[in-house]
């Protein structure tokens, strides 16, 4: 990976970097806040678009990408989270230090083609010193910061790094400004592009049924087009309608059911989803206890545990449809005791012995995990207080507490 580090831009005629750092930490009107954010209201894209709330999360991963930037010498004013995906995460920032290097990858500089606005009319109060910051300062140059995270693979962040290395200046491809590696985090920074959402309206939603309440979802679902309805003998070879786009975070075997359904308001419960499948790997013995290879063969291995009534039942809290015709999915499914009990023995169901008391309460809480209904799924700060995580502490007393207890 060191020898991926890009050189951010060749640096332009300043030939003291250090007076002009010095100079810039004196006059920068971006000046930092204590808190290793910049601030400045009039200049800021957030002052233009409205103020622009960030998530104690997202602000919390912009303060330790702060600390890297500083111990690399590079000064981004961390703006928000713009997106996250499997293998990365995207920040909006602005470059403090743009003038300092040649950047030719800054098409609108190059071209002159950036629209402008028109200038803001002066304030009759405003003082003659104002005025001159006013006329120094310059149009904030955005750029997107991308966190790789640090469980993917080396060579596929060499591949992807050297793939946008070796293509740029193509104008059809986004080109990349800098990356660099401290530690085992890697980060890329790219252009940011001011745009408008380019996919098809009704393809996303940012509510989703599994959300209303149950009297709400009966309703709603009742008053479907697709509910009552006969299965349908066929289905468009080549369907043409706009698929709905949601986050597909997770690892293969590992997705929840909201996931695979494309549910747009997925939680925190999909990891507790994912617990689960551990846990029931554990139990079973048997890794991968999924083994899919693509989201509708996952669809169906879930199927065949939890039947095809639940399934159907799960597809409508997401706004979908499930049909099966496979002979392996039956219609009830199974419990998961039964599950665990087959994987384990060899015998007849209807052979076994009872199930050791400890392990019946290992599958209890394995059923709150693996809930196909988000709602009714344990939370995790209910999981870590239940009697199956809780941790038995013995309280020994010498005879002094005993005395002072008295």
């Amino acid at each position: 990976m060191e020898d991926l580090q890009v050189a951010h831009a060749q640096p332009n005629h300043l030939e003291d970097d250090e007076d002009d750092l010095q100079y810039i930490s004196e006059h920068d009107p971006l000046a930092d806040n204590g808190d290793g954010f910049y601030e400045d209201a009039e200049e800021s894209e957030e002052s233009e678009e409205g103020y622009v709330e960030v998530s104690d999360t997202a602000r919390e991963d912009m303060t330790k990408l702060e600390k890297i930037f500083q111990r690399k010498g590079l000064k981004f004013r961390m703006i928000d989270r713009i997106g996250e995906g499997t293998f990365s995460t995207v920040y909006k920032a602005e470059d403090l230090h743009y003038d300092f290097y040649q950047n030719d990858w800054d098409i609108e500089a190059v071209d002159g083609s950036t629209w402008s606005s028109p200038p803001v009319k002066r304030r009759c109060d405003e003082s003659s010193q104002d005025q001159e910051r006013r006329q120094r300062r310059r149009r904030p140059r955005y750029v997107a910061i991308k966190k790789i995270y640090v469980t993917s693979s080396p060579s596929r962040i060499q591949n992807e790094l050297e793939l946008l290395h070796d293509l740029q200046g193509y104008r059809s491809i986004c080109p990349l400004i800098t990356a660099f590696r401290y530690h085992d985090q890697v980060i890329a920074v790219l252009p940011h592009y001011r745009h408008q959402d380019f996919r098809r309206e009704g393809t996303d939603c940012t509510h989703c049924l599994c959300q209303e309440s149950s009297q709400n979802r009966r309703i709603k679902i009742e008053s479907s087009k697709a509910f009552g309805q006969s299965p349908p003998t066929g289905y468009p070879k080549n369907d043409q309608r706009p698929s709905r786009r949601a986050n597909r975070a997770g690892t293969r075997g590992f997705r929840a059911p909201e996931v695979l359904l494309k549910c747009t308001a997925q939680t925190a419960k999909i990891d507790i989803w994912s617990a689960g499948v551990i846990l029931l790997t554990i139990l079973c013995q048997r890794f991968p206890f999924f083994n899919s290879a693509d989201d509708v063969d996952a669809i169906v291995e879930i199927a065949s545990i939890f039947g095809q009534k639940r399934m159907k039942t799960c597809a409508q809290l997401h706004g979908a449809v499930f049909e099966c015709s496979l002979p392996s999915v039956g219609e009830k499914g199974f419990l998961l005791k039964q599950i665990v009990q087959w994987s384990v023995s060899s015998t007849r169901p209807d052979e076994r012995e009872e199930i050791d008391p400890e392990v019946m309460e290992c599958i209890s809480f394995l059923e709150l995990c693996l809930d196909l209904d988000p709602k009714k799924r344990i939370s995790a700060r209910k999981a870590l207080t239940s009697d199956f995580l809780a941790e038995e502490v013995e309280e020994e007393m010498d005879e002094d507490d005993v005395d002072d207890l008295q």
